[in-house]
């Protein structure tokens, strides 16, 4: 298609492939299609795409396809991380004294801990500076940062959203500090993030959420050389053992968030040459049971983080998979960033396919060494 036979809606401005952080992202003029006008959209709102995007987006709303499905998957159950749940956090604080919602009970909770952990910051040795430095980076970086998410974050002032960027990255940083110190004792921090696992499990899993997530390279930014004086490691390394990824493959290879990371040791599983038919279509593809009714034999292979599927000699060698609750949440979340951010690669669409039944996932956990929850789940 001749997309420049089409109608200009929405008009870029001169300067539109230059970002500035005096004024990230002006509201475009936007085409009347009645009057043929331009105008200006009055008022930026939460939920509207940027269009066109750049390279830099890495960062994106659950399509409603996927939601609509397990849409507990994608929620934080407990910390906002980010601008596209800003509008959570403002009801969180909206409702304080309200105990009836136990959900923004949570949220409000976890936003005064940021301010806890903002403050105990400080008192790291030149604390105080340090943090200041902190914004004066973020500030700086403000323009790439919001150009990282597909969503407009126009409506946020830029005061709010440094403030926002600013506590959400101290928290995520003195959060596995604390929990990298911890690790090698069993004495009571009066911490409870720390010091009831529970929490601290919720926390790991909300911070691995699509639509919860901060760009790596400002966290990277702000905090290798806090992280470096603090534990003599940089913070990839730091994150790479919070989420015990050391021993893997691609534990070293570049990601833009946490979720990015979780696919990176998952597609580094893959030899190159793998990926040279990855272009072609997948019009239909049988699940397992029917699979195993035409002859095809199945063989385990011992690497949970694999994607990589073979076929040989009639034998389809698949790695094992832990499907509990949170092997739901982390494949999720990985196949929804596929989808939006990685469409010609996408590994979780095998998976997906393969278990659509509850009687596919019987076959598998029997004969795939799968093993599932105590409740198998509907996809």
């Amino acid at each position: 298609m001749d997309f420049s036979t089409l109608p200009i809606l929405r008009q870029a401005s001169d300067s539109s492939d230059k970002i500035t952080s005096a004024d990230p992202y002006p509201m475009d003029p936007l085409l009347d299609l009645e009057s043929g006008t331009n105008h200006e959209l009055s008022k930026p709102v939460p939920g509207v795409w940027r269009v066109p995007t750049t390279d830099l987006c890495c960062i994106y709303r659950v399509p409603n396809c996927l939601r609509r499905v397990s849409p507990e998957a994608y929620t934080p159950q407990s910390v906002l991380i980010g601008p596209l749940h800003y509008s959570l956090k403002l009801q969180a604080l909206k409702s304080r004294g309200d105990i009836t919602n136990a959900r923004l009970m949570d949220y409000l909770n976890m936003e005064e801990h940021k301010k806890f952990y903002l403050a105990e910051f400080a008192k790291r040795p030149e604390g105080k500076n340090i943090i200041d430095g902190f914004k004066r980076v973020i500030k700086e970086d403000e323009a790439v940062i919001r150009a990282s998410y597909l969503e407009s974050t126009a409506w946020i002032k830029s005061p709010k959203f440094v403030e926002m960027i600013l506590h959400d990255s101290v928290f995520i940083l003195e959060f596995m500090l604390r929990c990298s110190v911890e690790a090698a004792t069993t004495e009571k921090t009066w911490d409870p993030l720390i010091d009831e696992p529970c929490l601290a499990q919720e926390i790991n899993r909300d911070l691995i959420l699509l639509e919860n997530q901060i760009p790596f390279f400002i966290l990277e930014k702000l905090f290798d050389p806090t992280v470096s004086k603090l534990r003599k490691k940089t913070f990839h390394q730091l994150t790479i053992k919070h989420f015990e990824f050391q021993d893997e493959k691609g534990s070293d290879a570049k990601f833009r968030h946490f979720t990015d990371l979780l696919r990176r040791v998952r597609v580094e599983t893959v030899p190159d040459h793998a990926f040279e038919r990855c272009y072609e279509s997948m019009y239909q593809m049988y699940n397992a049971d029917k699979l195993d009714g035409g002859g095809i034999k199945f063989e385990a292979v011992e690497n949970p983080l694999s994607v990589l599927v073979t076929f040989e000699k009639g034998v389809l060698k698949i790695p094992k998979f832990l499907a509990d609750d949170d092997a739901e949440i982390t494949i999720r979340n990985i196949m929804a960033l596929e989808q939006c951010h990685y469409p010609f690669n996408s590994h979780g669409y095998l998976v997906n396919q393969k278990k659509k039944k509850k009687k596919t996932l019987t076959f598998l956990t029997t004969s795939c060494s799968w093993i599932s929850s105590s409740t198998l789940r509907k996809t």
